[in-house]
This record gives C-alpha cells, structure tokens and sequence, in this order.
C-alpha cells in the first residue's frame, strides 16, 4: 500500500517539523548543548552530518528537548545558525550553558546569549586531560582532578587547581599541567549557582543518553 505509507509519512514528518518549530515557552536557566557526525546516506553516496542538540531545564526543574538540526556543522557558523533559531523560538532565562569546549560554540553562545555563563563538561575535561597521560598514572590523576570539583566552594577550588598543577609538575607531567593550569577554570561555572544543582550542572551527562539513541536510530 505504498499510498497509504506515503501519506502516513507526510502527517508524521508534518508532526516533527511542526515539534521542531513550536514555540519555547517559560524560561530554561540551564541548557545542555552537543554534536555528533554520523554517516548518512545521501543520493546514493555516504557523507558526514552533524547533528546538533539542545535540551534545557525549565524553572520547574523538568527536562525538556529544546531542539534538534541536523545538516549543521559543529563550528561558529553552525552553532550560531542554531542558537539563533532557538532564541527566534523564545528561549530566554539562560543563566548557566554546559557544553564541550567546541570554539565555534563558545564563540557564538557570547553572541546570542552573553549574560549567560558557560561551564564545560568535567568529564570532557577529565578526558582531554588523560589523552597526556600515560595509562599506569590515570588513576591517581583522576583521584587529582576529581579534587578540584570536590571543594566546598570557587575560592577553594581555584586554590585547588593550582595545588594540582603544581603536583602534575613535580610528577614530569608537564603537558596534563599546563592543561590544567589552561582550562580548570572552564569547569568551575557551576559553583556560582545552588549547591544542590551541582553534580547535574557540571556535566553533558543529561545529554548522553538521548546522543547514543541518535546514534542508535
């Protein structure tokens, strides 16, 4: 019944462009931001299609799926095109984005939404700093980073980053070092905001799950 298929096709991807496209109503403080590629095929070839993100939690503390595009780059052109869309939507209130620092991201999120503060992914920080790390030292520097986000409070844990730093040093690990010394700061955002919203703002985690069903789909 090809007919039949084709219409139902038409009223379901009428059902998601008009998803896509609803209105954003409320204030979201926080939002998640990420990126895959995947491989598509497209008119008989394979290509490469990043597929962008945004999930953002209302001021009723629920979760809610804010966007997804697809086509996109992840870089300054792309995200720009999505924030900007997003914010023609209504999405207003941002106080706190959490992402993985992508430049063309950072870059556009003071474009669209410069009030808002920007924290990295801990566990994407942990991971670039592991990529200079030899294997059997991994496990004591986890134990060293996971300090840092352990601290009471900002003064603490900027005292913290650099006691770490200092150690990476002394332990001939000069590169995990001067990445630390680099980007902790990036990680800290989250300690100007209630402590009880910590460990679910210091992560892409919320993120995670939705990208691997992308993924799986």
């Amino acid at each position: 019944y090809p007919a039949t298929i084709s219409e139902l096709n038409k009223k379901a991807y009428g059902n998601i462009e008009k998803w896509r496209n609803r209105e954003l109503l409320g204030e979201y403080p926080f939002v998640y931001l990420d990126g895959i590629s995947l491989k598509r095929s497209w008119g008989g070839e394979v290509r490469n299609v990043s597929v962008l993100v945004a999930i953002g939690v209302g001021t009723d503390g629920y979760r809610d799926i804010l966007g997804i595009v697809e086509g996109g780059k992840e870089d300054k052109e792309g995200w720009s095109s999505f924030l900007r869309s997003l914010k023609k939507r209504g999405l207003k209130g941002v106080r706190l984005v959490i992402s993985d620092k992508c430049l063309g991201l950072v870059e556009s999120l003071g474009e669209c939404f410069p009030d808002a503060r920007w924290q990295r992914c801990t566990v994407h920080f942990y991971r670039n700093i592991f990529s200079v790390v030899p294997h059997g030292r991994m496990k004591e520097v986890a134990a060293m980073l996971k300090a840092i986000h352990a601290q009471e409070d900002l003064a603490e844990a900027q005292k913290k980053v650099r006691a770490v730093a200092d150690k990476l040093e002394h332990m001939k690990l000069h590169k995990a070092a001067g990445r630390v010394r680099e980007g902790a700061s990036e990680t800290l955002g989250y300690y100007h905001f209630p402590r009880e919203h910590w460990r679910q703002i210091r992560t892409n985690n919320p993120l995670e799950r939705i990208m691997r069903e992308i993924r799986r789909r």
